[in-house]
């Protein structure tokens, strides 16, 4: 039996991941793939928590871009998150694996609250944990929502699921000669302005000496890959 690299992880999932090919909204075939990939990490017995956006229904900035109220704009995308959570929670719930959703804006009809114990006590008891609202406050995004409950949750290691397979010295569609990045320390990430997370989302991450790893989540098994130490994605570390 393959052994995982972490008991502990903290995916971050963005609102965009499941649109799949679809312009706005939720993709459930691409729900149910994703969710398929977690399940077979969570069989190797790695507690998991998931930080999820809402990009594919509603995004703060867009709205705050359009003249609306910043902090309004930034709480609507907060609620876009926990539907995408819900929609998580019932595609995990007919793959057979127990989950819980918790918000850090008190929506007590359809979610937990967000309780740093009973969060850590789920995962413990291997169901896996998606945490919505983003932090619970305007002005900082799904990002640093990811950097701040991998630390409260103690994981060992934060992994952002995006579109790419890694980090590039430059884009990949538009360089055929772009290489990834293996590994990287965050002081070289930061001298060579490579965007890995957003600033804050990042020195959180670096201050608390917690890795990130950046992988492709459309990859078939790399999340799999990634939890078993294995060169996937781009590792960036203290």
């Amino acid at each position: 039996m393959s052994v995982a690299a972490y008991k502990r992880i903290m995916l971050k999932l963005s609102g965009e991941a499941l649109m799949g090919d679809d312009a706005y909204g939720i993709n459930e075939e691409v729900v149910s793939r994703i969710v398929a990939e977690i399940a077979e990490v969570t069989r190797l017995g790695v507690q998991v928590g998931v930080v999820i956006g809402g990009g594919n229904i509603f995004r703060g900035m867009k709205g705050a871009a359009s003249g609306m109220d910043r902090a309004t704009a930034d709480y609507m995308g907060m609620l876009a998150t926990v539907m995408n959570a819900m929609a998580l929670a019932d595609a995990f719930r007919r793959a057979g694996v127990e989950a819980r959703v918790q918000s850090a804006l008190r929506i007590d009809q359809v979610v937990e609250p967000y309780i740093r114990g009973r969060a850590i006590r789920h995962m413990e008891e291997g169901r896996v944990v998606i945490f919505a609202a983003g932090t619970g406050n305007p002005f900082f995004t799904t990002d640093t929502a990811a950097a701040l409950r991998g630390s409260e949750m103690a994981a060992q290691i934060v992994l952002k699921a995006t579109k790419v397979d890694g980090v590039y010295t430059a884009d990949p569609h538009k360089d055929p000669q772009a290489q990834r990045y293996h590994r990287i320390s965050f002081d070289e990430a930061i001298g060579r302005n490579l965007a890995v997370m957003d600033t804050t989302a990042f020195a959180l991450c670096r201050d608390q000496k917690l890795p990130i790893n950046v992988f492709s989540i459309f990859k078939a098994g790399a999340l799999k890959r990634v939890v078993l130490g294995e060169d996937e994605g781009t590792l960036v570390h203290s």
